[in-house]
């Protein structure tokens, strides 16, 4: 049986799916030598035909990271589904370093199929994992981003983050609705409006459970701050004052939300307490403060200001209040994310009015700063929760779509959708 704690997706796939343009991965840049992987097409013992194939899924995860370059099928010299059947003489002519084999089949007088894979390394011909995992037919989309986790894992030692979600607002002039926030699986698959409506809706932003988004809409007639469970759908107004009221974002341990707000003048930075609903200010600047964002450990706020007459980014300790600038380089800094190690983060930056505005990476301890993208409008930077990768939103154009770079710059895709424009990523956290 798919564990427990795996639950919260199969919650979330109990919404309705309201019908609207899948996103596709579109990979333009990828490592020099993938790493060259055999996903052999899982065998089906059942009847009928299965609504998602597991090994295409998979071989497209894989794929999509450009870090793996899955064997084409019609290449494959045999196709074995279980360790019995594999001769690794078969890869090693193929070049595979790795392989990927398994069965589908359905339990009797049962809902639930079983999938069960076994992965090996075919140079050493040992066999690395195996597992059986059970659910219904609707879940082997899960099943698969689980299964594409765990190779991932044992191949590059960083957690894989397949079975993860993305949110992202997309407007549509043609459409009733125009503005929608969308949830999709981290690949793109699967998207789901959870709230659309005639006003614009911006930045969303994900609890640390996976269980609460929280976004800004102008239904009521100005921005204002909503929170909203992803499992019932139920949403609730945390703000109702006038002026701006913007970029919510929780703490590390989901019991509060940093906020902008203007309701004492100009827009300063607050903090909510979820279980009480007091509200605190944390800047008392003339300037304009906003998009805060946690540090790894909640002790401090990482914000951007315009007090140095052009935005850049600052840290204000949350005991201390103690401000302190930590950008110099450039005339554009904004809409900071620390990573996990609190020693890098992740910013759009551009260095002077003649420069593109780019997604890059701070060195807090070096001061330095590394570009990774080249696109245009670079912004609204998210970061993977394994720290891999970054999504965010861009220009072709005209039209708004999103694109996604490692955090070393090596690999980069875009996942434009159909129809309309894409912006404003959040990436989720783990959701296990």
């Amino acid at each position: 049986m798919l564990k427990l704690n795996r639950l919260i997706l199969l919650i979330i796939l109990a919404l309705p799916a309201l019908a609207h343009a899948q996103l596709n991965i579109v990979i333009t840049q990828g490592v020099d030598n993938p790493v060259p992987i055999a996903i052999v097409p899982f065998e089906w013992e059942g009847f009928g035909v299965l609504g998602d194939q597991v090994d295409q899924v998979i071989s497209n995860n894989l794929r999509n990271t450009g870090e793996f370059s899955p064997i084409d099928p019609n290449n494959m010299l045999s196709q074995p589904h279980e360790q019995a059947e594999v001769y690794f003489r078969d890869w090693r002519f193929l070049g595979s370093d790795y392989l990927l084999v398994g069965k589908i089949t359905r339990s009797d007088n049962s809902d639930l199929i079983q999938v069960q894979y076994e992965f090996f390394d075919v140079l050493r011909e040992e066999r690395l994992i195996g597992e059986r995992i059970s659910g219904t037919e609707s879940q082997l989309r899960d099943i698969a981003h689980a299964i594409s986790d765990q190779v991932f894992e044992e191949v590059t030692g960083v957690r894989g983050a397949f079975a993860t979600k993305i949110l992202y607002v997309t407007e549509d002039s043609r459409q009733s609705f125009p503005y929608r926030l969308e949830m999709a699986d981290a690949d793109g698959g699967r998207p789901q409006i959870l709230w659309e409506g005639t006003e614009p809706i911006m930045s969303p932003t994900w609890s640390p459970d996976g269980s609460q988004i929280a976004y800004v809409s102008f239904e009521t007639g100005r921005s204002q701050i909503f929170i909203q469970n992803i499992s019932s759908g139920v949403r609730e107004q945390l703000t109702n004052f006038t002026g701006i009221n913007s970029s919510p974002v929780f703490s590390p341990d989901g019991n509060r939300l940093a906020m902008v707000s203007s309701k004492d003048g100009n827009p300063d930075i607050y903090i909510m307490d979820l279980r009480t609903r007091e509200l605190q200010r944390i800047t008392n600047h003339f300037s304009i403060d906003t998009e805060p964002s946690w540090s790894p450990d909640g002790s401090s706020l990482i914000f951007t200001s315009e007090r140095s007459n052009n935005p850049q980014i600052y840290q204000v300790d949350l005991e201390t209040r103690w401000e302190e600038r930590l950008t110099f380089e450039g005339n554009y800094n904004a809409r900071a994310r620390m990573l996990r190690d609190g020693n890098n983060m992740v910013l759009v930056h551009r260095f002077d009015n003649n420069d593109d505005f780019s997604i890059s990476v701070l060195n807090l301890e070096r001061g330095t700063i590394r570009i990774l993208t080249e696109t245009q409008l670079d912004e609204s930077p998210s970061i993977a929760p394994n720290a891999s990768m970054v999504i965010y939103a861009s220009k072709v154009g005209d039209r708004g779509i999103l694109n996604a770079v490692s955090i070393d710059g090596r690999v980069k895709f875009q996942i434009p959708s159909a129809q309309g424009n894409v912006r404003e990523p959040a990436w989720s956290p783990f959701l296990d």
